[in-house]
């Protein structure tokens, strides 16, 4: 009996297990995910959002205690006030009225509305208002919430009161009385004619009156904004509002208002509001269009763009500078196209966003080039419709045209220093930008000047620049260096600093000197990405950031974290000891404070860190200035995916707040201090959502190592089902694209796919999924492939729980280029999904990418396709890459998806594949989703593309029966009408 029971008791979790159901297609719309998590100044309140994909979310407030929580049906948008009192957010209408009011397309104003509400936090009541566009705080500042209202909606008319007897009897008789009166009046016309002739009966002539002036244009008005005060509850209201900004500390708030329609002495006008005295000031009255408000930090200033002069439809309208200060009795002129130092053919800008520096003693705005406008007097279907391409242009003419708005829009960047009456230009046509300091304060800034190089980036894209030295007082520019990729000025302004990508080493630029020198000549190991195979010069890891007073600048090494001395009189110092190289741990920095400008001695930083070999995350905090020793006790990484994304800390408290996640537990906000980061399993976590899943067959994940064919070592991650049964043989789908091992802890959500299978899917559904690393050789990106992926399917095909005779491959855009190739290699899989696929190198390399308007050409000589050369240098690379080239080999099934709207990868190359197995009589369907992108965007497509591929690999791995778009096809006759997905016995 003892021997029955442990027995019963060993088979008792497997029986569970066998319990749990399948994931299907339906279960994906009420998948959870944790979003805008916030914690607020004083630490004691955490705020997030948990939304479904698809239906009505809720808005979940807590106190870090655990003691208070509060959830919000539909809650989204949220803002904790500065003072942590309260908590400002908006509410969605319910799904399905939304839902419904699109199906029986209601008009805007008909739709849905969200509703404002506040909570004080810690307490139960909830204050609502309906109908609210939008609303704002104070960024630094508390006590006031200004919203801005809908379009209010027409009241419907009243029914009229039905009248009684004697009221319609007396109507009746009314109306007959006039009729009468009516007759007479005939009558005597008709008498006066016969005495006076038939010019008797025609009307007077009456005086000429003067033309009445036109009526101005129709704007579209503003709506109602009220202005609440936090602390009493009162409110104040503003009607015909368009625009509202408040100053960033709260003592200003500053309002645009429409002029109105029905009243032709109506003006619009910007009003500034001191919201500590309720004193409301007209700033300018009488405009056609005001624009990009800037108020400096003091609340004290006010300059915006305001065209006053031009008729609503004139194609050609100056704008000026407008400037207020507190005190003054309204808005001054401050610049137009005839200021001084303004530029003959530059106007004020529309379209800058200008800007005070911190100490509110500059002014920055914009200047624009005068435009010829459009000749509307040409008969459109009379002029020639057509784009010239020149050998000489800087970039092609496709990208040209996707960028002709912005160039349209294009500023440059002047500026009032001071009391100046004449404008300062600091950028023309010569510079691309320019770079200020974070305060604008300084005297100096960096300009940008790429107009040399722009033109190879068609087959480099490295961006290259000539950078110079701008005097913020005088416009005095001084070259700092040529063929420069970018360039960091120091938050002061004493140095300009850069990677030089070439000689691997940060450079410094001294802008009192004008000295040039070499920062890290001394260290020993390299500061780009030593793990980088692409036929170019490798990228650097990066910057930390600047030490105070422009005294350091930290950089990244793979593991560690560098200390530079700008002035040379130190050597370069790891912070972390090197310990990161030594344990194979990546430390990075995690800005806590976004509007510190640099780190300081004392200071304790909170960095994050990555185990290179087991792959988990963590976090270990670090006082700047003393020694960096890791507690061996305590791990700094942990079996989760846990990284600098996402974590918040309290202003004015030792708290944060941070989000984890494992392959079994979707990503959830913790909590925890400083103090005690490095220990995760101390930190307390406050979000626990997809309870449904332990409904479910999930997955288990576990990382592989093998020998690929050339001998060097690859880590691979194997995903298995939970229900995993080691006696069982199972099918196995192989993803890639490079190199996933670094996502081992990631959660992978259930969801409609944009592209790739679904892991989460595909395992609880009884397949295994490999994701294998691709490394990869110059000139050869099939062949690494086949080496990296082919190596790992013998490798997991030697394992007694694999069904080898039932393998797959399947990836999307490169991965899909690469499903492509191998299946020209190898007859070792017995079906094959590709996405977006390059197919002919020789086509692709010169096509554009449609949704930059660049050439692809830099992506075969110097990036993901690592060709290393020309098709002209090197025609061989380009047909031994090509899977078109040997498409007659191929034998395994082929299910490929390529959209006709596709941005990254030229439709066409779909095209020429399947065109190529067709006419060869393979195994092949393409799937075309109508103005869809590279991966799918709309939702219902996706959920389309999720059944195909299962549906797919089910019948060449399990199996299944076809469905009938695979065995007979969707005509074109029976498109929105038969989807084929209904299964053929």
């Amino acid at each position: 009996m003892r021997k029955f029971l442990v027995v019963l008791l060993a088979a008792l979790p497997l029986a569970l297990l066998a319990q749990k159901k399948p994931l299907d297609h339906s279960v994906y719309d009420r998948w959870q995910s944790v979003q805008g998590s916030q914690i607020s100044n004083n630490g004691k309140w955490v705020v997030y959002q948990v939304s479904p994909q698809e239906g009505d979310g809720d808005l979940i407030i807590q106190s870090n205690d655990g003691a208070y929580k509060k959830v919000i049906a539909r809650g989204y948008g949220s803002v904790i006030t500065e003072d942590s009192r309260y908590l400002i957010f908006k509410i969605r209408p319910l799904f399905k009225d939304t839902r419904d009011a699109r199906i029986k397309k209601k008009r805007p104003d008909e739709m849905p509305k969200d509703t404002l509400a506040i909570v004080e936090l810690g307490k139960e009541d909830v204050w609502k208002t309906a109908r609210v566009k939008t609303f704002k705080t104070p960024e630094k500042g508390s006590g006031w919430v200004a919203y801005h209202l809908d379009k209010a909606l027409p009241e419907p008319p009243k029914p009229a009161p039905k009248p009684d007897s004697l009221t319609q009897i007396n109507k009746m008789m009314s109306i007959a009385d006039s009729l009468l009166r009516v007759a007479d009046s005939l009558k005597n016309k008709a008498n006066e004619a016969k005495t006076k002739g038939m010019s008797a009966l025609q009307a007077p002539k009456r005086e000429a009156r003067p033309a009445n002036r036109p009526a101005a244009d129709p704007v579209e008005e503003g709506t109602e904004l009220v202005v609440r005060n936090m602390k009493t509850g009162e409110e104040k209201k503003f009607a015909l509002v368009s625009e509202y900004y408040f100053s960033e500390q709260g003592n200003v708030l500053l309002i645009e208002t429409t002029r109105k329609n029905a009243d032709t002495l109506s003006k619009a006008t910007v009003y500034w509001m001191n919201t500590a005295t309720g004193k409301i000031d007209t700033v300018l009255k009488g405009f056609n269009d005001a624009k990009n408000y800037a108020i400096d930090e003091a609340g004290t200033q006010v300059a915006f763009v305001a065209e006053r002069d031009s008729a609503t439809k004139s194609l050609k309208k100056f704008y000026k500078l407008w400037y207020y200060k507190t005190g003054s009795d309204s808005a001054r002129l401050r610049a137009d196209r005839n200021n001084a130092g303004v530029k003959s053919g530059l106007t004020v800008s529309p379209d800058y966003i200008n800007r005070f520096s911190k100490n509110g003693q500059r002014l920055f705005f914009g200047l624009s080039l005068i435009r010829q406008p459009k000749d509307t007097t040409l008969v459109e279907f009379e002029t020639a419709r057509l784009d010239v391409w020149h050998y000489n242009d800087m970039d092609l003419q496709p990208q040209q045209l996707l960028q002709a708005s912005g160039e349209l829009r294009r500023s440059y960047t002047a500026v009032f220093n001071g009391d100046a009456t004449a404008a300062t230009i600091l950028s023309d046509e010569t510079m691309d930008r320019l770079s200020l300091t974070p305060e604008a304060d300084a005297d100096v800034a960096v300009g940008f000047d790429s107009r040399t190089y722009r033109k190879q980036n068609q087959w480099e894209q490295h961006n290259y620049n000539d950078v110079y030295l701008v005097n913020v007082n005088t416009g005095e520019r001084k070259l700092i260096g040529k063929k420069i990729r970018s360039g960091n000025i120091s938050p002061t302004g004493r140095f300009v600093a850069w990677f030089d990508w070439t000689k691997h080493q940060y450079m410094a630029y001294e802008t009192a000197t004008g000295k040039t020198s070499v920062l890290t000549a001394d260290i020993k190991v390299p500061l780009f990405d030593e793990d980088d195979d692409h036929p170019d010069d490798p990228p650097p890891h990066g910057t930390m950031g600047w030490h105070e007073a422009d005294a350091a600048l930290y950089v990244y090494d793979k593991f560690d974290i560098w200390k530079l001395d700008m002035t040379g009189k130190n050597k370069p110092v790891t912070i972390t000891g090197g310990l990161g190289r030594k344990k194979q741990i990546t430390f990075r920095n995690i800005d806590l404070d976004r509007d510190a400008l640099f780190v300081k001695d004392g200071e304790t930083l909170l960095l994050s860190t990555f185990d290179n070999k087991e792959k988990g995350g963590g976090f270990v905090s670090y006082k700047l200035g003393s020694s960096f020793n890791l507690n061996e006790a305590i791990p700094v990484t942990y079996p989760s995916a846990i990284n600098g994304f996402g974590v918040q800390k309290a202003k004015d408290s030792d708290a944060f707040i941070y989000t984890a996640a494992t392959p079994q537990m979707s990503g959830a906000v913790f909590t925890s201090t400083i103090v005690n980061a490095q220990n995760h399993a101390a930190a307390k976590q406050l979000s626990f959502i997809n309870e449904q899943q332990k409904d479910y067959n999930w997955y288990t994940v576990e990382l592989h190592k093998w020998k690929m064919f050339d001998g060097k070592e690859s880590e691979g991650l194997l995903f298995k089902p939970e229900n995993f049964d080691p006696n069982k043989k199972y099918p196995v789908i192989f993803y890639f694209y490079e190199r996933d091992t670094d996502t081992r802890y990631n959660y992978r959500t259930p969801a409609p796919s944009a592209s790739t299978v679904n892991i989460a899917y595909f395992t609880s559904n009884g397949y295994l999924v490999f994701d294998p690393n691709i490394y990869y050789k110059d000139g050869e990106p099939g062949e690494s492939a086949y080496n990296s992926i082919v190596s790992a399917a013998k490798y997991l095909s030697k394992m007694k729980f694999v069904d080898s005779t039932k393998m797959a491959i399947q990836g999307q855009s490169w991965g899909g280029y690469q499903v492509a190739y191998l299946i020209t290699r190898t007859k070792m899989f017995a079906a094959a999904g590709a996405g977006a696929p390059v197919a002919n190198m020789f086509s692709a390399y010169g096509g554009i990418r449609w949704g930059t308007g660049i050439s692809r050409q830099f992506q075969y000589e110097k990036t993901q396709t690592r060709l290393g050369a020309t098709p002209w240098q090197r025609p061989d690379l380009y047909i031994k890459n090509s899977p078109l080239f040997k498409a007659d080999k191929v034998t395994t099934p082929l299910l490929m998806m390529h959209n006709d709207k596709d941005g990254a990868v030229p439709w066409y190359q779909g095209i020429e594949y399947f065109t190529a197995l067709r006419r060869l009589d393979k195994k092949v369907w393409l799937l075309q989703y109508n103005d869809e992108d590279h991966n799918l965007v709309e939702r219902r497509n996706r959920k389309d593309l999720s059944v195909r591929l299962a549906q797919f690999f089910d019948h060449y791995l399990k199996g299944a029966p076809m469905p009938k778009w695979m065995k007979d096809g969707v005509p074109a006759t029976d498109k929105g009408i038969d989807w084929g997905l209904d299964i053929v016995q």
